[in-house]
C-alpha cells in the first residue's frame, strides 16, 4: 500500500474521532453546570480578579491587560489585605496554586521497546507537569513568581523556576524592569516575555509545542540562569538578557562564567479593535559546558520571528500565531546549544489559528508545520496538528492535540500521528 494511502487512512481514522470528541465535548458542554473559578490560583487570590480579565480565551494565554499586569511585576493590588509599613506592602496571605498535567499519549508506530514502545503502546502520563505556583507582591514595586516542583523530585528537584521583576516608570508612558531569573526549562525568554507564539514555552495555543511553535522546535525552551532588562509601553518592549545555560535544580552540566545573551524586541499595536504583535528574538555568544569532567566549547546562534493578532470575527474569539526561525548548524570544536547538527541549519515555519466556537468555553484550532531539522540534505519534518479544547471551568481545561507528519526520514517505527489527551488544571 501506498504512503499515500496510509495517510488517508490516517486522516478519515483521525476525523471520524475528531468528530467523535467534539460531540462529546459538546454534549458535556450542554449538561455542565457553569463555574465561575478563576484560572491563575495566585494572581486572582491577590486582586480578586477573574481570569478572563488577564487572558485571551483561556488561560496561560495573555491579552493587553495580562500583559500589563505581567510588565508591573505582578504587584497589582486588590481584595487582598496587605500589610503596610514604611517600605513594606505585601499581602496578608503568601498565594499558593497548584498547577498540574495529566496526559495520554499515543502514535502508531511499530516499535515496541523504549520511549517509543511505550508511545505507541499509550502511554499515561500521571502527572506529566506538576508544580505549586506561588507568586505576587513583594513590595510597591516588586514581585515574584516561583515553580516549586511536585513530580520526579529526585531527578528534577523541588525548585524549579523562579523570577523577582524589579519595577521602575522613569516617564509616565515607560515601565523598565530587572528581572533576575533561573529556570529549568523556559530558556532566557522567561525573564521578560508577552506574546503567545511560543517565544516562551509556557505561552502557546497547543500542548503540541515542537509541532505548532518554531521557537520550540528550535529547542530554546533550555535551563537558563540570568537576569532580564526590559523598557515596555503600550507599543511594544524591548528585552535584553545575559545568561547561562544553568539551572538552579542539581544536574550534571555546570556553565562556565562566560554568558550568553538573549534579545527580544516587538511591537504591540491595536488595530481596529485587534491586539497585534510582530517581533524577533536573537539568541547568541559563546560559553562553555563541564559534563561529566569534560569541558565543551559551545555557543548560541539562533533567530525568530514571530506575530500574533488576537480579536472577534463576528462574536468568536480568534487568535492567530505566526512563527519562524532558524538555529545555526555547529562546527568542529563549537558546538551550537540549540542545533547540534553541523550538516546544515535547523529551521522551521508554523501557522497556527485558534477560534472560540462558544466564547471561553469550547475552542478548535489547527496548526501547520514546515521544518528542516539541519541532520542532512533530506531532512523534512513537516507536520499538522489539530487541537480542541473544552473548559467546564476557567482553571479546568479538557484538551485534544492530533498530530500528522510527513518526514524525509522514515517513520514505520516512532510513527506518523500522535495523540495526546491531557486534563490541565490550575486551582
Amino acid at each position: 500500500m501506498s504512503t499515500t494511502t496510509n495517510h488517508k487512512e490516517n486522516f478519515m481514522q483521525f476525523k471520524h474521532l475528531y468528530r467523535v470528541l467534539a460531540g462529546g465535548a459538546v454534549s458535556a458542554l450542554l449538561f455542565a453546570t457553569p463555574t465561575e473559578v478563576s484560572a491563575t490560583p495566585v494572581f486572582a487570590r491577590q486582586t480578586g480578579m477573574s481570569c478572563a480579565a488577564c487572558h485571551f480565551q483561556r488561560y496561560p494565554m495573555l491579552n493587553a491587560f495580562g500583559r500589563e499586569f505581567k510588565v508591573r511585576g505582578y504587584t497589582m493590588k486588590g481584595a487582598q489585605e496587605t500589610i503596610e509599613d514604611k517600605n513594606l506592602s505585601i499581602p496578608s496571605t503568601l498565594n499558593f496554586g497548584l498547577v498540574s498535567k495529566l496526559r495520554y499519549q499515543k502514535r502508531n508506530g511499530s516499535a515496541t521497546t523504549g520511549t517509543p514502545g511505550m508511545l505507541n503502546d499509550g502511554e499515561f502520563q500521571i502527572p506529566d507537569e506538576a508544580f505549586l505556583s506561588v507568586g505576587g507582591r513583594v513590595a510597591q514595586n516588586i514581585g515574584f513568581q516561583a515553580e516549586l516542583n511536585l513530580a520526579n523530585v529526585a531527578t528534577n528537584g523541588v525548585f524549579a523556576a523562579f523570577k523577582m521583576p524589579f519595577v521602575f516608570e522613569p516617564t509616565p508612558d515607560i515601565v523598565a524592569n530587572i528581572v533576575p531569573f533561573t529556570t529549568d526549562a523556559q530558556g532566557p525568554s522567561y525573564g521578560f516575555e508577552l506574546l503567545n507564539t511560543g517565544a516562551v514555552r509556557f505561552n502557546r495555543a497547543f500542548e503540541h509545542r515542537n509541532e505548532t511553535s518554531a521557537q520550540q522546535y528550535l529547542g530554546t525552551a533550555t535551563q537558563a540562569t540570568g537576569a532580564s532588562f526590559a523598557l515596555y509601553n503600550k507599543l511594544g518592549f524591548l528585552t535584553y538578557a545575559p545568561y547561562v545555560q544553568r539551572a538552579s535544580n542539581a544536574d550534571p552540566a555546570f556553565s562556565s562564567g562566560e554568558m550568553l545573551s538573549y534579545l527580544r524586541g516587538a511591537v504591540t499595536p491595536t488595530v481596529g479593535g485587534w491586539d497585534l504583535a510582530a517581533g524577533f528574538q536573537l539568541w547568541n555568544g559563546s560559553s562553555k559546558l563541564e559534563v561529566a569532567g569534560t569541558e565543551t566549547p559551545t555557543s548560541a546562534d539562533v533567530w525568530a520571528l514571530d506575530a500574533q493578532a488576537q480579536g472577534n470575527v463576528g462574536k468568536l474569539p480568534l487568535g492567530v500565531y505566526v512563527t519562524y526561525g532558524s538555529a545555526a548548524a555547529s562546527s568542529a570544536g563549537d558546538t551550537n546549544v540549540y542545533n547540534t547538527n553541523t550538516a546544515g541549519d535547523k529551521t522551521a515555519l508554523t501557522l497556527a489559528a485558534e477560534l472560540g466556537v462558544i466564547p471561553y468555553k469550547l475552542t478548535v484550532g489547527a496548526a501547520y508545520r514546515n521544518a528542516s531539522s539541519g541532520a542532512s540534505a533530506s531532512d523534512a519534518e513537516d507536520a499538522v496538528t489539530l487541537g480542541l479544547n473544552y473548559m467546564p471551568a476557567k482553571n479546568v481545561t479538557l484538551q485534544v492535540n492530533h498530530s500528522f507528519y510527513s518526514y524525509d526520514a522514515s517513520l514505520a517505527a516512532a510513527g506518523d500521528n500522535l495523540t495526546t489527551l491531557m486534563l490541565y488544571s490550575a486551582f
